[in-house]
């Protein structure tokens, strides 16, 4: 079996020196995935990588020819997240944190969370995050630092509902169904848990 593309989050130059596209499609950014369109264009040429850059409001991916509809779609979600994930490590300080925490309260919470500081912590190995409601603190693992912003989005969403509900039961779940990517959010951190279980990750080839 052929090994997967490797995964390349390039700029416009590098990825256009790979061959001209065979074909271009152009449609919606999956959900949570990023803004704007996503045009992928398949090239000949291009045996085993994958590229992916921003150009203006959309997303250009580089796929090889030969893949099929399914292996474009996998890719194409794994480049977004990418992408998402090295633009949330560059933005996202204390203080955007803060600010970001405040905007989700607004759109899923009606404002009604109120976090009285929200910051990194380099503390928490065995949890994404940590709110104490009477202190009104929440605390996000500095291990999400370049996960895609959707799932940092997902935690805060997550500790901004404790603040209105300590515990766990029907009533905080139900709070979190506002947020449309629940359960893309949890599939991604579990399959991060489940990766850091491997005991070796074989690195893809290129050709």
């Amino acid at each position: 079996m052929p090994a997967d593309p490797s995964p390349r989050v390039a700029g416009e130059t590098s990825a256009r020196r790979a061959g001209a596209p065979q074909r271009s499609t152009t449609s919606p950014s999956p959900s949570g995935a990023g803004a704007g369109a996503v045009e992928v264009r398949r090239s000949a040429r291009r045996r085993r990588t994958v590229s992916a850059y921003r150009e203006g409001d959309r997303t250009v991916v580089l796929i090889p020819a030969r893949m099929s509809e399914a292996e474009e779609q996998r890719w194409v979600t794994v480049m977004l997240d990418k992408l998402a994930a090295q633009e949330s490590k560059r933005l996202l300080g204390d203080a955007e944190l803060a600010e970001r925490a405040g905007q989700l309260s607004d759109q899923y919470f009606a404002g009604r969370a109120r976090p009285e500081s929200v910051r990194w912590v380099t503390n928490q190995n065995t949890r994404w995050g940590s709110c104490t409601p009477a202190e009104g603190s929440i605390r996000l693992s500095h291990r999400l630092q370049g996960m895609p912003e959707y799932v940092v989005d997902y935690v805060l969403v997550h500790e901004l509902a404790h603040l209105l509900v300590p515990g766990h039961g029907p009533r905080f779940w139900r709070l979190l169904e506002a947020y449309p990517r629940t359960e893309r959010a949890r599939g991604y951190l579990e399959g991060v848990v489940a990766a850091g279980r491997l005991p070796h990750l074989p690195a893809a080839r290129e050709e």
